[in-house]
């Protein structure tokens, strides 16, 4: 069995995708619609623009999703759809491409999403009032008891349960950086501040969840052609309402990220393909699931040498 996997925000690159649009007219086409539905040239930024304009919530979140689809599209162009897959996921925002690429989203209407999310997500919380960061070498329970111990009545809350040994929290940048110096002296191999621009997934985050819940109010959402693995669940889901209602949580959820590969597995999933920008998944995938054969889709020749993995 096989699933394919989606990235999250900070796998982000100046000139990501454009060997596909070049190699794909089908890739390019998936470009120009997202630079239509947005009404803005985002291809440009991602393709010749600032790395710092790129890595804006607003922009990383539908160039990213962008990008994976343009993959998916390079793919189906050699005949292999989303139903080789017998699961699809993806990392915070790239739950979004999964459901995009399993046909439960419109391509247009993703791209209107992401674009209200990272907008949502970076009004939340003022600049420099939040923070997140990696806690290296403690175990999901640890990082949760050392962000309670942080907290001092302000938001620290675990974010991102990414690998065994990675979880980042996120919260107010005090109580955040109170957690980081606590987890150095629980032993944590490291611990270290993000260069992100707001502490998502997190209650601070309540504010963006409201507004996607208006927006997602509002756009159709069909049963997805595979199951989609929620964050927030770590189980496959394809009840559309189900769906709506957990887009909206998992704007101040948890991203189950060890848990929902560990589900893939335990299912029987042997394989899976991280498809767009990074190999970031493929490295968290090798730590939790050694007997899962990762591979990443993101460039013409990728795409070609998965096509013949299949044969």
């Amino acid at each position: 069995m096989r699933a394919f996997v989606f990235p999250g925000q900070g796998a982000q690159t100046i000139g990501m995708g454009r060997a596909l649009a070049d190699a794909y007219p089908q890739a390019r086409a998936v470009f120009e619609e997202v630079d239509d539905a947005l009404g803005e040239k985002l291809s440009a930024l991602i393709w010749e623009g600032e790395q710092e304009a790129l890595t804006l919530t607003r922009n990383a979140q539908p160039a990213l999703m962008a990008t994976s689809m343009a993959a998916m599209a390079a793919l189906g162009a050699e005949g292999v759809t989303v139903t080789a897959a017998s699961f699809v996921a993806g990392h915070s925002l790239g739950e979004y491409s999964a459901l995009c690429a399993a046909g439960a989203i419109s391509l247009a209407d993703t791209a209107q999403l992401l674009r209200v999310r990272g907008e949502a997500m970076q009004a939340a919380v003022g600049v420099g009032e939040g923070a997140m960061a990696a806690i290296l070498g403690l175990d999901l329970g640890a990082v949760q008891q050392v962000a309670a111990d942080a907290a001092e009545g302000q938001v620290v809350q675990a974010a991102n349960d990414n690998d065994p040994g990675q979880v980042v929290i996120s919260g107010h940048k005090a109580g955040v950086e109170r957690a980081v110096a606590l987890a150095q002296e629980r032993g944590a191999k490291r611990a270290v501040m993000l260069p992100v621009s707001a502490p998502f997934h997190c209650a601070l985050m309540e504010p963006a969840a409201q507004v996607m819940a208006e927006r997602l109010a509002d756009v159709t959402i069909d049963a997805p052609l595979v199951p989609v693995v929620a964050n927030v669940r770590a189980q496959a889901v394809s009840d559309p309402v189900e769906i709506r209602a957990l887009l909206v949580e998992q704007v101040t959820g948890v991203v189950r990220w060890r848990e929902s590969v560990a589900w893939m597995a335990s299912e029987g999933v042997g394989e899976i393909w991280e498809i767009g920008a990074g190999k970031a998944l493929s490295g968290m995938v090798r730590r939790i699931a050694r007997e899962v054969v990762s591979r990443q889709v993101g460039t013409p020749e990728e795409v070609t040498a998965a096509v013949e993995s299949m044969s």
